[in-house]
């Protein structure tokens, strides 16, 4: 019977006294380090230059563009005031609405935005849009068809 119950029973040994026990601390708190590190670079860090640039983008938010705010509101802006935690928007034909600055969640359209992609394209500040691209594109395409048929016509010329 004795047999039995040395199965089911473990005995208890000692464990080494010493500088094991310091070195065993700081393996039992590299996993919980691991873990922070992983979760400030995937969650702490994008949250906060994804707010940094929300801040920069609300000072410069004009009348006329378009936000969504917390509660899943779409609106216009009408009177933004840099001095002030609010701003006038405007909800639906003559429907004004005073929201605070810190539920603007989205700006979805941004007339300083667009001002901004214009002044890229060249060095005058005109932008060359999609549309003035595939012209200029057709206008050259055109220009090579030319110069092709005016090469076959002198080749015809000269052979006849």
């Amino acid at each position: 019977m004795m047999k039995f119950m040395d199965l089911l029973i473990t005995p208890a040994y000692a464990q080494t006294i010493g500088g094991s026990g310091s070195s065993s601390m700081l393996m039992s708190l590299l996993p919980f380090i691991g873990i922070f590190f992983i979760f400030y670079f995937m969650v702490i860090r994008p949250q906060q230059t994804k707010a940094k640039q929300l801040k920069e983008t609300m000072k410069s938010l004009r009348r006329g563009d378009k936000i969504i705010t917390a509660g899943g509101i779409i609106a216009t802006v009408v009177k933004n005031q840099e001095d002030s935690d609010e701003m006038e928007v405007d909800l639906a034909n003559n429907v004004r609405v005073k929201v605070l600055k810190s539920t603007i969640t989205t700006i979805l359209e941004s007339k300083v935005s667009k001002l901004n992609e214009g002044f890229k394209g060249s060095k005058l500040g005109r932008s060359i849009s999609k549309k003035d691209k595939k012209v200029e594109i057709e206008k050259k395409s055109e220009e090579a068809e030319q110069d092709e048929d005016s090469t076959d016509e002198k080749k015809i010329s000269k052979t006849e």
